[in-house]
């Protein structure tokens, strides 16, 4: 597993592929696992590179607090590591956040953004649903009834009897591959900080730069409900909407197929 420094910092990161580069920046609690089905694909079209955010996976184990400023300035540095430029960036959720910052900071790294099940920060949002957040700060009883609660919360209605088996790919990745509890919270108060900050200003630098944007949603996202799709697009000229149906928020692992289509689609337009 290849890392680097950046931002004083240990990251682990994968790199698979050749051709233009798209790089993923992933949410609260996953490492770079969480693209794994998408990114043999994409590795036909794409110099693909995933990487664990602070706190997870082969990445440092930082003691909190972490915020999106900081978090951005990690990716940042991982991208300068790798020597790229002008890649197309996708945001999953907190990583959407991170993204946004990303291009108002260091708007010569990113060519073109995708915005995935995430919001432009600050109190003018469709919020996340009561049960979802209480799913997401709950994580009493033994290791197996948090990890389940999320999953039967961040899928689609009817996802865990449809798809078995991938269910049980999520548990078993959740068990061996835990975020310790300390920075799982320092994420997940990383992404609620976004109530601090409005999104405003990064959006027009995203209009201001011209920068294509693709927002991307699952159809029955309760953790960030898809509604969030408009109030970016209406910040965004040049933005467009994509809605998976029969997904929710974690479509990249409910339906790959269609999220492949999404971004070859938008990516090689």
């Amino acid at each position: 597993m290849p890392t680097v420094e950046a931002n004083g910092i240990t990251m682990a990161y994968d790199q698979q592929g050749s051709g233009p580069h798209l790089v993923f920046v992933t949410g609260v609690g996953y490492g770079r696992w969480f693209w794994h089905k998408v990114v043999p694909d994409l590795a036909q079209h794409f110099t693909v590179t995933t990487f664990d955010n602070r706190g997870a996976g082969g990445s440092s184990q930082s003691p909190g607090p972490y915020t999106v400023e900081t978090m951005t300035a990690d990716t940042a540095g991982l991208i300068d590591a790798l020597g790229i430029q002008g890649a197309a960036v996708m945001g999953h959720s907190l990583g959407g956040y991170i993204v946004q910052h990303l291009v108002a900071a260091r708007p010569e790294l990113v060519g073109k953004v995708i915005l995935a099940s995430t919001n432009h920060g600050g109190l003018k949002v469709i919020p996340i649903t009561p049960e979802a957040l209480n799913v997401l700060t709950n994580r009493v009883g033994d290791p197996l009834d948090p990890i389940r609660r999320g999953i039967a919360i961040a899928a689609a209605p009817g996802f865990i009897e449809n798809q078995p088996e991938v269910v049980q790919e999520l548990i078993d990745y959740r068990l061996t591959n835990p975020v310790p509890p300390a920075q799982y919270t320092a994420q997940v108060m990383a992404g609620a900080g976004t109530a601090q900050w409005s999104g405003g200003r990064i959006n027009r630098q995203l209009a201001a730069n011209k920068v294509p944007c693709l927002i991307l949603f699952g159809e029955h996202d309760r953790v960030v409900p898809p509604g969030n799709a408009q109030l970016m697009a209406a910040k965004i000229p040049q933005a467009q909407i994509k809605i998976l149906p029969n997904t929710g928020h974690i479509f990249p692992i409910e339906d790959p197929q269609a999220t492949i289509n999404a971004l070859i689609q938008f990516l090689q337009d």
